[in-house]
């Protein structure tokens, strides 16, 4: 009875060990994860993701690392800008393992170096940098620190990503002044814009009552000429109607009994003068001639006679 208890225990403890050895020999890592293998304290080798064996109490997994991509929340600090304000400033850090070996041996704690190298950083950027420059420039801001971290972080084996401000906080003051600054720039485009439209309305103004008068003096010019060639035409017309009159009147004393119609016109119209001249004069000059009418109307008809012939 005690045989078959002792050789029980001897059964239960191999079986122990056999379990125990497997536990330790065998390795299921894990899809983008890496083993850091040590064998005797000394780094043997790295494994991939897959099945492995190791060599029980001989190899041991010393570092487990992922390649998956980190994110590190930076804690607030207080940085002075080049204008010598204080803000406080926190951000977020997206990092990387790209050598299991380096992570594990180039540095105790690379997550922990990591931010506090950011911060030293950060620190360093916004010292050199105006308060109004770290809101307009984050981006560029973010690519200096990246920059920085990622130069330092190489021996680590680690690759910074990038590097985002999250939030920055500034003092009551610097908040009032800033609000007073934008009020004042607000009210500054506000006055601006006020007189930009007025002095476009006063342009507009101008260049309509301009168009008035250039319209006004354009129509008169117009109606001048307008006239002036109504007169000239009415000047014409009547030219061409009294040389028409006289044409005609010259037809008609060539024509039988024309002389004689001309004389007895020549001496309705001398009677008639005459007896004007009566009435507009109380005393009246009376020429020898008036004697013989007939004699002065007969002289008239020669003349025209005369002239006729020169024609």
């Amino acid at each position: 009875m005690e045989t078959l208890d002792i050789q029980t225990i001897l059964t239960f403890g191999f079986a122990l060990a056999v379990v125990i050895i497997i536990f330790k020999s065998a390795r299921v890592v894990p899809q983008r994860s890496n083993y850091v293998i040590e064998r005797l304290g000394k780094y043997s080798r790295t494994l991939d993701s897959g099945f492995h064996i190791l060599i029980p109490f001989i190899d041991k997994v010393a570092y487990i690392h992922t390649l998956k991509e980190e994110v590190i929340d930076v804690q607030r600090q207080t940085c002075v800008t080049k204008d010598n304000i204080q803000v406080g400033i926190d951000g977020i850090l997206y990092i990387q393992v790209i050598d299991p070996h380096k992570a594990s041996y180039g540095i105790n704690d690379y997550r922990y170096a990591s931010s506090q190298l950011a911060q030293t950083t950060m620190r360093s950027v916004i010292g050199q940098t105006d308060l109004d420059k770290t809101f307009e420039e984050r981006s560029k801001i973010n690519e200096e620190v990246v920059r920085a971290l990622d130069e330092a972080a190489s021996p680590w084996g680690v690759k910074v990503l990038r590097y985002e401000i999250a939030d920055i906080e500034l003092p009551l003051s610097i908040k009032d002044a800033l609000e007073q600054q934008m009020r004042a720039e607000r009210e500054r485009r506000a006055a601006i814009a006020k007189s930009e439209g007025e002095r476009q309305a006063m342009i507009n103004v101008s260049e309509g009552q301009k168009q008035e008068v250039i319209n006004l003096s354009e129509g008169d010019k117009l109606r001048q000429i307008n006239e002036a060639e109504g007169r000239a035409r009415e000047i014409e017309l009547i030219a061409i109607a009294t040389a028409e009159g006289i044409r005609q009147i010259a037809e008609a004393i060539n024509h039988p009994g024309g002389q004689e119609a001309v004389s007895l016109r020549v001496a309705e119209q001398y009677v008639k003068e005459f007896g004007n001249l009566a009435k507009a004069n109380n005393t009246m000059i009376v020429p020898a001639e008036l004697a013989n009418i007939g004699g002065a109307v007969a002289g008239l008809t020669e003349i025209l006679k005369i002239a006729q012939h020169k024609k």
